[in-house]
């Protein structure tokens, strides 16, 4: 008889996964169910997020590159409206099968890190409750697929550091591609953790080839919009640096930052397991050689901090904090005082805190009744899209030359609304200098006059002879929204080309 230990057995190409804990299949898959019947039953309740209708436009203008993102989510968009017209919940198919997957990896990102099927359940039931997942999940938004693509790379990661299988980084190569062309926020993650590695080790990370030629990989499906963003003066940076002073001005800026952070990962299992499991990520021997990702978590905060960036940024940091907290509070290191937090009672409240926070469970007859606190975040901005359009085709029908008449939005939300809506009510493709949309296409210089949504037509006094408002958006819900109330205005006699008039015109802010 021959005995092996499980050290030869992977090095003749035995099973890499002996000495770990199977995956507890059926609990874990039961939370992702539960977790995939809400957000499925939620998806289709109100209509579009505003983000999610500028999708759409930009998945109509397929290009390499936008002035906002690179090309994936726009294109995911297009895909998804082909299959279903006009469906919310059809265009969110992928969000919430990204979301539920996100349940997954967690769990096995717990298994990788030496946990068994209690460290699986409580992980993937905080992945479940956390606010920030549970609401992202309800969107098709870069902030709902870049934290699972993230999950995603951080599970080969911490998979490789178990096995050191190469093929792994191969995979994360291919993984950090596709995170690349939905946000490049996943290259301060590898500028970080690379870093980490060194100092504290894997050192041998940095030397694998299969690691660099896995970053090939993703620098050639990065490639395209890398020239797209070349050829057009690297506007995402201009984007960058509004992104910046928008959160500076509006969103509490750095003090904020991680307080926000810290509660949207869920109230309040997932706040108190993120801290924790930093702490033992960085202090248990037991995770000694997963204590890269914990400082990996302190670097990621910090470039994003500095950057003044939003505090969802960080969120993709979110699964292995959870599963390495689950993994300790299994091994019996957390504390007898608070070890309820990993009971299944306080996960209900949780649930029972996000769901009604994130989610439009609520009738949407009664937003208007509701307290503001007491409804869904964001709910407001999914209600009334397609009347407002309505609006915008009653002030155009007016107009005296309407071949001649252009429409511009001053914000990028309700020109995607437009370009969703506006074809059947006969009104022409919209443009907007707002955002993201202001690569898209601009007025055609046969529209000598045009039909301005927004607030303030000073920007366009220069530009014309006469401004004079026509109309206000009406969403015919009573509910105060962005778009209710925006004035309608009509600005006759442009002085000088599109080609002059438009830079003028750029707007970054919203």
């Amino acid at each position: 008889m021959v005995i092996e230990t499980e050290g030869v057995r992977e090095r003749i190409g035995g099973r890499r996964d002996a000495g770990i804990a199977p995956f507890a299949r059926t609990p874990v898959l039961a939370i992702a169910g539960a977790m995939g019947a809400v957000l499925a039953a939620t998806a289709g309740r109100y209509g579009y997020f505003g983000d999610e209708l500028y999708f759409l436009a930009a998945g109509r203008h397929l290009d390499w590159g936008y002035a906002d993102q690179p090309p994936l989510l726009p294109l995911l968009a297009r895909l998804m409206d082909a299959f279903g017209a006009d469906s919310p919940f059809v265009l969110r198919i992928p969000a919430m099968l990204a979301t539920v997957a996100g349940v997954v990896l967690t769990a096995l990102i717990a298994r990788e890190l030496g946990g068994g099927r209690r460290a699986q359940v409580i992980a993937a039931g905080t992945f479940a409750v956390s606010i920030q997942m549970l609401g992202g999940g309800h969107y098709l938004a870069t902030s709902t697929l870049d934290p699972f693509l993230w999950t995603l790379v951080l599970w080969l990661l911490v998979r490789w550091t178990r096995t050191r299988a190469d093929g792994l980084l191969l995979w994360s190569g291919v993984a950090t591609g596709f995170a690349l062309n939905t946000k490049f926020l996943i290259g301060a993650f590898w500028v970080v953790a690379l870093a980490a590695a060194v100092a504290v080790g894997p050192r041998d990370l940095v030397r694998r080839p299969a690691l660099w030629i896995g970053a090939l990989i993703a620098a050639a499906m990065i490639a395209p919009t890398l020239v797209w963003q070349a050829a057009n003066g690297w506007p995402q940076l201009t984007m960058g640096a509004a992104i910046s002073q928008e959160v500076s001005e509006g969103w509490g800026g750095r003090v904020t930052f991680v307080p926000t952070l810290v509660v949207t990962a869920g109230v309040p299992v997932g706040m108190v397991l993120l801290c924790y499991g930093l702490w033992r990520l960085l202090r248990s021997e037991r995770l000694r050689p997963y204590r890269f990702l914990g400082w990996t978590a302190l670097g990621v905060l910090a470039v994003f901090l500095l950057a003044n960036g939003r505090y969802y940024y960080a969120a993709g940091m979110f699964a292995p904090l959870f599963a390495a907290a689950a993994v300790e509070i299994e091994a019996g290191q957390a504390s007898k005082y608070w070890r309820w937090i990993a009971t299944w009672p306080v996960y209900v409240v949780a649930a029972a805190i996000a769901i009604p926070q994130t989610l439009p469970i609520l009738p949407q007859s009664t937003l208007t009744s509701t307290p503001d606190w007491a409804r869904p975040l964001f709910a407001d901005e999914e209600v009334g899209w397609r009347e407002i359009t309505e609006s915008v085709a009653q002030a155009y029908r007016a107009v005296p030359d309407p071949a001649g008449t252009g429409i511009v939005t001053a914000k990028y939300w309700q020109a995607g609304a437009i370009d969703h809506y506006g074809p059947e009510l006969g009104l022409p493709s919209p443009s907007s200098p707002n955002r993201g949309y202001v690569t898209l296409p601009r007025p055609p210089e046969s529209a000598r006059d045009i039909l301005f949504v927004g607030n303030d037509p000073s920007v366009l006094v220069p530009y014309f002879t006469r401004v004079r408002e026509v109309g206000a958006l009406d969403n015919r819900a009573g509910i105060p929204n962005v778009s209710q109330g925006m004035k309608i205005w009509l600005a006759t006699g442009r002085t000088g080309s599109w080609d002059t008039v438009w830079p003028k015109l750029t707007d970054w802010g919203f």
